[in-house]
């Protein structure tokens, strides 16, 4: 296993699925991520700003909590790194419906990574205010009904915070889980007739192939350009270049990303298409769109480490944006 990944092993995370509950009929975008995001944001500065929002004139901003939920600082910050993106946390919600009536239900996953980890109890005060106060353009008012574990057990119970279910794993689990379930399909394969094996799921016991599925746009910078379609080599080193990221943000003592020795994954072919989120910043007071790809992309030759790399990569997105949402994949085989 290459240096990266043994030492990432160790990056912490815990994942949440939140279900809430509309009280009355409402309209919400197709891509709520940004939404959700940006209404966590507003309700962290509500609660809790003392200057008047003018986060770059703030005497305060070394204790400010909302920068320490919303732009966490990094341990060792990456040299590369030039934004105040942070990598503390993502968010997923694959329900694209957009017309909701009273008494309909949506759930969305939060991710907190490191130190994000804390501060779970002020993203639930965050997430009920903005039930109260409305998601979105229309105001979407809504009740938590519920707040899951990755293991679907209950965090919270009758509006009681149960700790002891808030479980935090490490991303070698996660990984290892993935592995494990490759390798079940793999052996299950295996005892088929030879007429009844699928071609796509494995080539031999070191060499696989199988196809990513973007759920959301990617967008990311390769080689001095944002890529224009699907392709391997720019997935492999945004996860690498993710993954450097997140030890930095851990404080783990990395190699650096792009001295490793490259994995292998062939792209035998593609299917994207160019796609824009819409989003508006409370902070800067102005209307924007996110611009990414989504689509599938199939490939062929990856080894062990290169599939251990993509299955990482599931967990905490890649590419810009992250943090909105973009970058989502799933590996299938």
């Amino acid at each position: 296993m290459s240096q990266l990944l043994i030492k990432s092993q160790d990056i912490r995370y815990t994942k949440l699925t939140f279900t809430i509950e509309f009280t009355e009929d409402t309209m919400l975008p197709k891509q709520k991520v940004s939404a959700i995001r940006g209404g966590i944001g507003e309700m962290l500065l509500r609660a809790n700003c003392v200057r008047g929002r003018e986060c770059e004139k703030c005497d305060f901003s070394d204790e400010c909590i909302v920068q320490r939920i919303m732009y966490s600082k990094y341990e060792k910050k990456p040299s590369f790194v030039t934004t105040g993106e942070s990598v503390g946390y993502v968010l997923e919600c694959d329900n694209y419906k957009e017309e909701f009536y009273q008494g309909d239900q949506l759930s969305f996953q939060l991710i907190l990574f490191g130190k994000n980890i804390v501060y779970f109890n002020q993203y639930l005060q965050a997430i009920s205010m903005l039930g109260v106060s409305g998601l979105g353009k229309h105001q979407a008012h809504f009740i938590i009904v519920s707040v899951k574990n990755q293991y679907w057990q209950d965090i919270l119970v009758n509006n009681s915070i149960q700790m002891g279910n808030y479980q935090i794993s490490t991303l070698g689990e996660y990984i290892d889980y993935r592995m494990r379930q490759l390798k079940k399909v793999q052996l299950q394969e295996s005892q088929l007739p030879k007429e009844q094996q699928k071609s796509f799921s494995h080539v031999s016991d070191a060499c696989y192939s199988g196809m990513l599925t973007f759920h959301t746009p990617f967008t990311v910078k390769y080689q001095g350009e944002f890529i224009r379609d699907l392709q391997m080599d720019p997935i492999i080193a945004s996860i690498r270049r993710r993954l450097y990221m997140l030890d930095c943000f851990e404080g783990i003592e990395a190699e650096i990303f792009w001295d490793e020795t490259p994995e292998t994954a062939v792209t035998t072919r593609q299917q994207s298409r160019l796609e824009g989120v819409n989003r508006y910043s409370n902070r800067r007071d102005s209307a924007m769109t996110l611009r990414g790809i989504k689509g599938k992309v199939w490939f062929d030759g990856a080894n062990e480490d290169t599939m251990k790399l993509l299955f990482a990569g599931e967990l905490f997105h890649i590419g810009k944006n992250s943090s909105f949402g973009f970058g989502e994949y799933q590996v299938m085989w």
